[in-house]
């Protein structure tokens, strides 16, 4: 596996010199031991704690992610899971955060970071080409994002991936990432203690350009196996290691939609 300590910066653009050096930091179990985990829609996530804020997947808002605001919020680190046309768009986020888009192992600030290669469809990577699955721990919380992953978990993938304490699965089937099933699938074999789905229809999809489901069918068969599923009314959530849930917990995050062009009903 490739080690790096880290790459370029967003305001340079996705093909970009790798960046050596980073400066000193300080060890990632000096900080904070918890960790504030905000959704910006689709499978864009924000992850702080007292020293770090990580961005992933920031988009571009169409299709089916049209009618979410764009996620340009000021971060350190932005991890990338694919760089197709509404995914892995940097341009317009503030300040000058470091880009990290392909495989390997990066450090900054302490934190290890790890991009593993899965197939972006079911054939092979041939119609998408690759995502990018991140892995890190940070406020000590073990964090699996696994971006639009498509094809089954390999043995060899496993192994790397390992059991997270938090899951972030899309869930929303189309020909790039997991459906229902799969992802099932893939938690029985991760086994993660706290699962957030990603990736499927919601008020801010374009209704005639997205091609994926709501997340109720996955809810529904995780629930007929006796998975405890939460609806939490916020967008964020705090989590800290000593208080993370005792069997595998589905939290779905909620999206404030306010404004008029977004379809009142799911189709």
């Amino acid at each position: 596996m490739k080690r790096r300590n880290l790459i370029g910066y967003a305001g340079a653009g996705l093909v970009t010199a790798l960046i050596t050096n980073f400066g000193s930091h300080e060890d990632a179990n000096a900080q904070s031991s918890s960790l504030f985990v905000k959704w910006l829609g689709h499978t864009c996530f924000l992850f702080s704690d007292r020293k770090v804020k990580v961005l992933v997947n920031p988009f571009r808002p169409i299709g089916c992610t049209a009618n979410y605001r764009p996620p340009k919020v000021e971060t350190d680190v932005v991890l990338i899971s694919s760089q197709l046309l509404d995914e892995g768009e940097v341009t317009g986020l503030p300040g000058n955060p470091k880009l990290v888009y392909q495989e390997g192992v990066y450090n900054y600030g302490g934190i290890q970071f790890q991009g593993i290669p899965m197939d972006h469809d079911l054939k092979g990577g041939k119609q998408f080409g690759k995502n990018i699955a991140w892995k890190w721990q940070q406020g000590g919380i073990n964090i699996l994002h696994l971006g639009g992953a498509a094809a089954p978990i390999t043995f060899e993938q496993k192994i790397p991936v390992g059991s997270p304490d938090l899951l972030l699965i899309p869930v929303g089937g189309g020909p790039k990432a997991y459906n229902a099933q799969a992802a099932k699938d893939a938690i029985a074999i991760l086994k993660p203690k706290l699962i957030i789905p990603t990736q499927y229809r919601t008020q801010a999809s374009d209704p005639n350009n997205c091609d994926i489901s709501p997340v109720d069918e996955f809810l529904t068969s995780m629930k007929e196996n006796n998975f405890k599923v939460i609806n939490n009314k916020s967008d964020f959530i705090v989590l800290s290691p000593n208080k993370l849930p005792e069997s595998t917990e589905i939290q779905v995050l909620s999206y404030n939609f306010n404004w008029k062009n977004a379809p009142k009903k799911l189709s």
